[in-house]
């Protein structure tokens, strides 16, 4: 039986943390009587809000659970998007392109954190700009992730894994463009839920890296300064490679 790596393990962790924190703020904003559930149509008759993922997190005490929960997953978030960058980091022909990656999710990471500490009610012009670099930039990275897999995956995966992160990618651009039109309409019980919809699909992507994560091994090297420097792949990373093909 092979022995795979324990870094398979994060992404899948991350997302099924981050997925359970964000249901615990929706339940508590339902039992406090501050949203209509999703099972139920919104209709602002009862001084409650609709479903929203910002509203539901918009008061205490889910506001607490909610900007802790944001902060976590913007750190999480992180951390995969610099270890994705090293995995692919000795193999990949085009590094602007991995580069870039990482600064796309950083900056969606960012913006969760501005989701998560800056209420709806207390700064919305904030908070949406933290949901539009979440949201558009989040999804740029699922893209741009989906053609690397394409070109670049261990094992000859690469198609097997990349039409189901295609679908998934598309899945994100289709409920992130109903969502915007939901809301224009004031659709709000049905654009919640394509919402929450949207952000499942996200953490699904994400922990898809597992797969490549298992062929995997990432080390921090700390060296004295009188030994001899190691080169930036060395010092972050320890691959194991199983496929020549390059992008």
């Amino acid at each position: 039986m092979r022995k795979y790596s324990p870094w398979a393990f994060f992404p899948i962790l991350f997302s099924l943390l981050t997925a359970a924190g964000l249901w615990v703020v929706y339940f508590i904003a339902v039992e406090d009587e501050k949203i209509t559930p999703l099972t139920s149509e919104y209709t602002g008759a009862d001084h409650k809000y609709p479903p929203y993922i910002s509203l539901a997190g918009d008061a205490p005490p889910a506001s607490c659970v909610f900007s802790q929960v944001m902060n976590m997953a913007a750190i999480g978030g992180f951390i995969l998007g610099v270890l994705r960058y090293l995995q692919l980091k000795p193999r990949i022909l085009v590094p602007w392109i991995n580069s870039a990656s990482l600064v796309v999710m950083s900056l969606a990471c960012f913006g969760m954190t501005l989701v998560g500490n800056f209420q709806l009610s207390n700064d919305e012009e904030l908070h949406n700009v933290g949901t539009m670099m979440t949201f558009g930039l989040g999804t740029l990275f699922c893209w741009v992730q989906s053609l690397i897999t394409l070109r670049l995956t261990p094992r000859s995966e690469g198609r097997r894994i990349a039409i189901p992160r295609f679908l998934l990618s598309a899945a994100i651009t289709i409920c992130m463009m109903l969502y915007f039109l939901l809301m224009s309409q004031r659709l709000h019980t049905h654009a919640a839920r394509t919402q929450w919809a949207l952000v499942m699909f996200f953490l699904l992507f994400l922990s898809s890296f597992a797969i490549e994560f298992r062929h995997y091994r990432f080390q921090i090297v700390c060296t004295d300064d009188q030994e001899p420097p190691l080169s930036q792949s060395e010092t972050f990373s320890e691959v194991s490679e199983y496929q020549s093909d390059q992008l």
